[in-house]
Formats: C-alpha cells, sequence, structure tokens
C-alpha cells in the first residue's frame, strides 16, 4: 500500500481506571461493545487490522464493502467494529463471524451486518499523516471527513465524543446508551501514541478482567473441563496464576475439553501457579492442566486480594481479539500501570 501509514499499526492502547478523569484537556468517548480494528483503504484495496496485529477481511465482508463504498479513496481510520441485533449491540454475534467456512460469515454479515463506529483518523483522503498531530486537531479532521464523505446510510460512522465530564458519567451510568462497554477519556495535547497507554484511559461499567487461559482442570465427574485457571502477566513479562472461573455452561463443555486439550503444553504459568491437591479434592480435579498461553478470556469479578481474585469469577465471553500479551496485571490495580510485552 502507499499510505504513509504501514499495516499492521499497533494502535494505540489505554490504561485502566476506576474513575473518569477529570480537568481540562480531556476529550471523553463511549466505549462500544465490539472489536478494535484499524482500517486502511489505498484505492480499491481495504485492510482491516485487528488490535492483535491480525487481518479482519474474511471475516467482515461486510465491513469491507462499506468502507469501498465510502466517496473517499484513502484513509486510514481507528475505530470499533460492532454488529447491531434489534437495536442493541451483540459481542456474540462478533464472536460468531470468527469461523473458518467463508459461506458461514457471508450467511451471517447477511443477517445481521456489521459497522465500523470512527474515533479517529490517521491518514486522511489525501494521504497525508495525521498520527503527529494532537488529538485537538485530529478529531476536528476526522469531524470534516465524516461530513462531507459519510452519508447517513453510510455503515461507517462517527462515534460521538464530549468535552463534558458530566455527559461521561451519564453515559457510563446508562443514560440510554445500553451498548456501551464504557468510557474513554483521551488528552487532547498528545499525538497518536502508537502502542503507548498514557494518552488514554479506560472507565468500564463493570469490573472485568481480560485473563489468559494458562491452564484448566477437570471436573470431578464426567472428563469434562470443570474450571479455567486465569493468569495475567506482570511488567516483567512473567504469567502469574491469579484465579479460576468455573461459570461454563454445562452443553459449551465437551468442545471447550477437546479444544484445550489440544492446547496442553507446559509450563503454563511462567510465574505464581495454582496450588496442588487438596485433602477434599479428588486426583483428577486436583490435577491441573498446563495450556499455551493462546486462549483469552473476560471475566467478572468483585474483590482482588494480594494481585489475585479473592474469590471464583463468573466468565463472560471470549476475546479472540485481544492479543494475551496484553492481558496486564494492572487491570486489577485499577491503573494498567503495568507493561505488557509487546
Amino acid at each position: 500500500m502507499s499510505l504513509p501509514i504501514r499495516y499492521p499499526h499497533p494502535p494505540m492502547e489505554a490504561e485502566t481506571a476506576d474513575t473518569i478523569p477529570e480537568g481540562p484537556g480531556w476529550l471523553y468517548e463511549p466505549k462500544w461493545d465490539g472489536f478494535r480494528s484499524l482500517v486502511f483503504r489505498d484505492g480499491d484495496e481495504v485492510r482491516i487490522q485487528s488490535k492483535a496485529g491480525k487481518p479482519l477481511e474474511r471475516y467482515f465482508p461486510d465491513v469491507v464493502a462499506a468502507v469501498r463504498a465510502v466517496p473517499a479513496t484513502r484513509f486510514v481510520l481507528d475505530g470499533e467494529i460492532v454488529i447491531p441485533v434489534d437495536g442493541r449491540l451483540s459481542f456474540d454475534e462478533l464472536l460468531l463471524r470468527v469461523h473458518p467456512a467463508e459461506s458461514r460469515v457471508r450467511t451471517l454479515a447477511e443477517a445481521h451486518p456489521a459497522r465500523l463506529m470512527a474515533f479517529d483518523l490517521l491518514a486522511d483522503e489525501r494521504g497525508r499523516t495525521l498520527v503527529d498531530l494532537p488529538l485537538a486537531k485530529r478529531r476536528p479532521r476526522l469531524e470534516a471527513f465524516g461530513k462531507k464523505f459519510l452519508g447517513r446510510g453510510s455503515r461507517v460512522a462517527l462515534s460521538k465524543a464530549t468535552m463534558s465530564r458530566a455527559t461521561a458519567e451519564r453515559w457510563l451510568a446508562g443514560g440510554g446508551d445500553g451498548d456501551l462497554d464504557g468510557i474513554l477519556a483521551k488528552r487532547l495535547d498528545l499525538p497518536y501514541r502508537s502502542g503507548a497507554r498514557d494518552g488514554m484511559v479506560k472507565v468500564k461499567r463493570r469490573k472485568t478482567a481480560d485473563c489468559v487461559v494458562g491452564g484448566f482442570r477437570y471436573a470431578s465427574r464426567g472428563g469434562t473441563v470443570g474450571s479455567l485457571l486465569l493468569g495475567l502477566y506482570d511488567d516483567e513479562g512473567i504469567l502469574h496464576h491469579v484465579g479460576f472461573t468455573s461459570s461454563i455452561p454445562a452443553r459449551l463443555r465437551p468442545a471447550l475439553t477437546e479444544k484445550l486439550e489440544r492446547l496442553v503444553e507446559p509450563p503454563g504459568f511462567t510465574g505464581r501457579a495454582p496450588g496442588g491437591p487438596s485433602r477434599w479434592s479428588t486426583d483428577r480435579s486436583a490435577e491441573w492442566k498446563p495450556l499455551r498461553p493462546e486462549l483469552v478470556a473476560e471475566v467478572a469479578f468483585d474483590h482482588v486480594s494480594g494481585g489475585r481474585f479473592r474469590h471464583g469469577t463468573r466468565f463472560l465471553r471470549w476475546r479472540p481479539d485481544k492479543p494475551p500479551a496484553q492481558c496486564i496485571m494492572g487491570q486489577l490495580t485499577g491503573t494498567a500501570s503495568d507493561t505488557a510485552r509487546r
């Protein structure tokens, strides 16, 4: 591609916080419940990059078509791919798209077309890079781009933004936007900091964490998975066991067990590891199997103590769009100051 930004381009990341930052110099945006994506358009060529730097075009042919329909023929957008279903965004539909069969993907796309919610412009329609400009200048250029090229019927739309913290608080509280996963606060004075976390803060609606599945235990009966063993990386790139989740629907356990058994490979955790058997557990339920660090699960939790979940967590969903190396300990402290392996 002849664009000034090379594909793939590491997206700007965010720190995790418990509260929305306040004071001058912040722009607040919704954190949509979707797949973070960078979209590259150069003539007829459209490339969609996941947060992990992987290609997504084959899973979202409808987004490729929507981007090709934009009158501008050269640009790079940062945004979120979402799928509306019955007036609400469905993360489950996004997960269904990550399927090996092209025919299945096409069927899903026809039933529930995806949209791109754009929140940054990294290269404009003239092919000029904007990444060195502060957000205070990039956002007006994005809005001008949207006004000129994104019509009312386009499935590429601008994500809303505000400089009012009170408005952001209403969004976070659920004032009419049940599709929000939280709020993003961005520093207006900073350029696009590819791969860095110090210019953007995310505040989620519920206490959740994206964890690497570093191992699993079998259930005491039935020969299927009983619990997933969860891990997070510290700032040295060491994977520590931080807890477990056992809230896996029974109907999903046989297929999940087969998937996990194909990933069995030591050591699983390279730092703090799960404990051994206790006098109350059977040999099979106590034995844990180490896994290659490839799967990422989002879980909900209540309390953290000593750098780990105090209680069992609730499994929410798989995160195939999340690089395992970005599952860091900072999620548990409310400040993602730990640096993930890059």
